[in-house]
C-alpha cells in the first residue's frame, strides 16, 4: 500500500500548499482519493508527484466542507469512471461562523445528480478493503473547535462526515477532519485497531488562530496513547500547537506534509 499527501496546508518539499486536504492511497485493488481539497493545487501536486488523476477508480469525499470538496466539480471533468461516495447529508448546506456573519463553506449543490456519485446514508462497505464509517455517538470529548461551525438547524452535528477503513496487508484509518472526534472515531473502529490512523483532528479554528483547551488536548493524548500498535499521522485542521502537544506527550504521533509519502 502507498499513501501520498496531495493537499495539506504544509510542505517540507516544495509543493505547493493550500487549507485542504487529499490524500492518494493505492492498495492492491485500487487507486483512491480520500477527499480533493479546494482547489487546482491537487491536480497541480499530482503531476509533481506523477499521480495520474485519470486512473483514479473510488473518491471518498470525507464531508460537506469546500476544503475536502471544492475541487470535485473540475476532478469529474478529467476522470469519468471514477465512483464518488459521499454521505447524502454532506450535500446540505455549512456554514462557518464569522465576525462579519455565516459564511457558506459548502460543496457544490449541482453536483448531487452527478452519475459517478453515489449517495450514502451511513456505513457502506464497499469491498473487501475498503469500509466506509460514520459516528452517531459524539458525547465524549468531541471536538470544542467545531462550535463556529454550522447547518441550517444551529450548531453542525457532522452527521454527513464519513471515515474509511483500508485492509490491505495493514489496517489503515482514514479520517477528512475528525469533526466527531478522534475519540469518538477510534471507538466506533471498535476491533479494527488500525496500525496507522491518517487524518486532522480537528484542534484548532483557523481563521481565530485558536487551540482547543488543553484539558481535551489531554483527553485526545490519553486516548491515542492507548493505541500502543497505531502510528498516527495528523495534518491539516490539527494545528501547529495541538500536534506539538500530541506529539510531546504521544511517541506514535506524527506529522504527515503535503509530499509526504507512506509506503505499508
Amino acid at each position: 500500500m502507498r499513501i501520498c499527501s496531495l493537499v495539506e496546508n504544509t510542505s517540507n518539499c516544495g509543493m505547493r500548499t493550500v487549507h485542504g486536504l487529499s490524500l492518494y492511497i493505492e492498495t492492491r485493488k485500487h487507486h483512491v482519493l480520500f477527499d480533493v481539497g479546494q482547489d487546482e493545487t491537487i491536480f497541480e501536486n499530482a503531476r509533481k508527484m506523477n499521480i495520474k488523476l485519470e486512473d483514479i477508480d473510488i473518491v471518498i469525499i470525507s464531508h460537506g466542507h469546500y476544503d475536502h470538496g471544492g475541487a470535485l466539480g473540475k476532478f469529474l471533468e478529467i476522470n469519468q469512471t471514477a465512483r464518488i461516495y459521499i454521505q447524502r447529508k454532506a450535500f446540505e448546506p455549512h456554514f462557518s461562523k464569522r465576525p462579519e456573519g455565516l459564511k457558506y463553506i459548502g460543496l457544490e449543490p449541482g453536483l448531487i445528480g452527478h452519475p459517478q456519485i453515489f449517495l450514502l446514508d451511513g456505513d457502506y462497505k464497499i469491498d473487501q478493503e475498503l469500509s466506509l464509517f460514520t459516528v452517531s455517538n459524539v458525547k465524549n470529548n468531541l471536538s470544542e473547535a467545531n462550535i463556529v461551525l454550522y447547518d441550517e438547524n444551529g450548531l453542525d452535528q457532522f452527521e454527513h462526515e464519513q471515515n474509511l477503513e483500508v485492509d490491505c496487508d495493514k489496517k489503515v484509518l482514514i479520517l477528512g477532519c475528525g469533526h466527531c472526534g478522534i475519540t469518538n472515531i477510534l471507538e466506533k473502529a471498535g476491533n479494527y485497531i488500525p496500525d496507522v490512523c491518517i487524518g486532522g483532528f480537528h484542534l484548532s479554528i483557523p481563521h481565530l488562530k485558536k487551540t482547543v483547551p488543553k484539558r481535551q488536548l489531554e483527553a485526545v493524548a490519553c486516548k491515542l496513547s492507548e493505541y500502543h500498535d497505531t502510528q498516527f499521522y495528523t495534518c491539516h485542521c490539527t494545528g501547529a500547537g495541538a500536534f506539538a502537544y500530541l506529539a510531546g506527550r504521544c511517541v506514535n504521533v506524527h506529522y504527515f506534509a503535503c509530499g509526504d509519502i507512506l509506503i505499508l
